[in-house]
């Protein structure tokens, strides 16, 4: 299934990219599952991002490889494949993309995800899309409302 979000914000492409790093990502993170971050790599091809969800009676860990990345003027991105993924996810790729439109910067968390059952991908997408439209005034405190 796929998620789409887009947050409008002030900064230009270049500020908004070079604050992606694991303070940010902390930042972002919802406050269900407690996230611990084990590992922040990067966002260059080949980096590791590590984390342990935290669900009370049981963790999960959570690894993504960045297999993409690149960065122009009007548009930066990088992509995060699923690697080591919690029980409820068989796929997981999450592009996150920033772009210049119009002289407005867009922040896009562009997302594919799938669990092992058709039926639980429709369960898990409501669930999903909250954790990241958690993300938007986030976004915006941090670079600024457009």
């Amino acid at each position: 299934m796929k998620i789409l979000i887009e947050t409008s914000v002030k900064e230009s492409v270049k500020e908004v990219f070079a604050k992606f790093n694991g303070d940010l990502f902390k930042a972002l993170a919802p406050p269900f599952p407690p996230v611990n971050l084990e590992r922040y790599d990067g966002e260059k091809v080949g980096d590791i991002v590590s984390m342990k969800l935290n669900f009370i009676l049981f963790k999960q860990n959570w690894t993504s490889l960045i297999t993409e990345n690149e960065q122009t003027d009007n548009r930066s991105f990088f992509v995060d494949e699923g690697t080591e993924l919690p029980f409820f996810l068989s796929e997981w790729k999450h592009r996150h993309i920033i772009e210049n439109r119009g002289g407005t910067t867009y922040i896009v968390d562009d997302i594919y995800f799938k669990t092992p059952f058709v039926l639980t991908d429709y369960l898990m997408y409501p669930l999903l899309y909250l954790q990241f439209l958690y993300r938007k005034p986030i976004y915006r405190k941090l670079f600024g409302k457009a």
